[in-house]
């Protein structure tokens, strides 16, 4: 019993004096309730806005050849949604630089190759991964198939056979899953990723106080020579970064599910974006995200404990755990990643099992054999950060390094 009042002390000690740090709350508390509305809210908006203004501006294309198809040029030019240009030799160059949307290449006796029977092929030059390229390049591709289509419909009429011939044969791929789980599958690797990312910072900043800076204002000494166990001084700083690394994880988990409620039913109610695929977030859900950053929070609260105590001040400290950053951001990406799934060796890998688990819990999908694994490997990860922690605490070249 009194070990843990000893280290009750001691996290009661940190807790008050954390409460009265400015940067503390804004890092565990304010940034966590206002980051994920304002990141989904605002990005949301932008994503709407872009594309619905490459949607309504007329795209700036360029036709190549063309000579003996006027009927299918005037096709292009007339598109009420395409603008065509003069055409220039050095497309390429206007391509990439965004002057010019697409080119189409029609090749040389294109109109009466149709007419015939023929299969000629047209080139559409483009700048892949540009949104206004691509939609200008489906608008001209539209326009080409529907010319080829109405062409080959006559020539059918003609000889009295029906449209169908165009078609013989029709693949459809129909989805059976819930549109839930597709937000889910598609889009739910965010969730763990965002929430990783602010378990870890907010264990981040309490923990390189507790350690380096101490160090810095020079009362580790007044604290070490109290009548407490290193073990206890230790644990009970231990608690107080696993709080606020808790704390900043449940703030966001909740913001996350709060921000996709109201988005889903802003959805609904103002048919805004319809079509475009809401991530569940139920209260289950919110549960199990919260669950399995527990193991993860402590695992970042001993880590960063144990590499702050390295440091001699607050700033060194700070360029020691900056690569940390990396190193966690990688794995916690995964999720987001297509085609990772969770397999027994995935499982075992830190972070990454966790991202992986939160993408699975948002889909409604519960593989509890992996749920146990990855705790139980977690745990154990967690464990020993802890132990190394509190060697490092019975170390006096760590603690009353200069």
């Amino acid at each position: 019993m009194a070990s843990i009042r000893n280290i009750f002390i001691v996290y009661r000690k940190e807790l008050t004096e954390a409460l009265r740090d400015r940067r503390t709350l804004v890092s565990s508390i304010v940034i966590p309730l206002l980051a994920f509305p304002v990141l989904a809210f605002g990005l949301g908006y932008m994503v709407v806005e872009l594309i619905g203004e490459a949607n309504r501006l007329p795209s700036r294309i360029m036709i190549l050849g063309g000579e003996d198809s006027a009927d299918v040029v005037a096709r292009l030019k007339s598109g009420k949604d395409i603008r065509v240009v003069p055409t220039a030799s050095n497309y390429v160059d206007l391509i990439s630089d965004k002057k010019v949307r697409a080119v189409v290449d029609i090749p040389e006796g294109f109109q009466d190759s149709i007419a015939q029977g023929g299969r000629p092929e047209v080139k559409i030059y483009m700048f892949s991964g540009d949104m206004k390229s691509t939609i200008a390049a489906n608008r001209v591709e539209k326009v080409i198939l529907a010319y080829r289509d109405s062409e080959i419909s006559q020539q059918l009429a003609a000889q009295h056979l029906p449209d169908s011939l165009m078609k013989p044969l029709k693949i459809e791929q129909k989805n059976v899953v819930s549109p839930e789980k597709v937000a889910g599958e598609t889009f739910g690797g965010l969730i763990p990723y965002l929430a990783i990312l602010m378990c870890m910072t907010g264990a981040m900043y309490p923990a390189m106080d507790l350690t380096a800076g101490e160090k810095e204002r020079a009362t580790m000494e007044t604290i070490l020579s109290s009548p407490i166990k290193r073990t206890h001084l230790v644990l009970g700083k231990f608690f107080l970064v696993l709080t606020a690394s808790l704390t900043t994880a449940m703030l966001s988990v909740l913001s996350m599910g709060a921000s996709f409620a109201a988005m889903s039913h802003f959805v609904k109610v103002e048919g805004v974006a319809e079509g475009v695929p809401i991530i569940p977030m139920h209260v289950s859900t919110v549960v199990g995200v919260f669950a399995v950053a527990v193991p993860i929070a402590v695992l970042f609260s001993a880590t960063l404990i144990t590499i702050s105590l390295f440091a001699k001040t607050f700033k060194e400290a700070q360029s020691y755990l900056t690569p940390m950053t990396f190193v966690v951001l990688v794995p916690a990406i995964g999720a987001v990643l297509p085609g990772v799934e969770l397999t027994p060796k995935l499982a075992l890998v830190p972070i990454l099992n966790a991202s992986l688990l939160c993408k699975e819990l948002v889909t409604g999908t519960y593989h509890w054999n992996y749920i146990v694994l990855i705790f139980a490997s977690t745990s154990v990860y967690a464990a020993v950060a802890l132990f190394l922690a509190v060697k490092m605490f019975q170390r006096e070249s760590v603690l009353f390094s200069t």
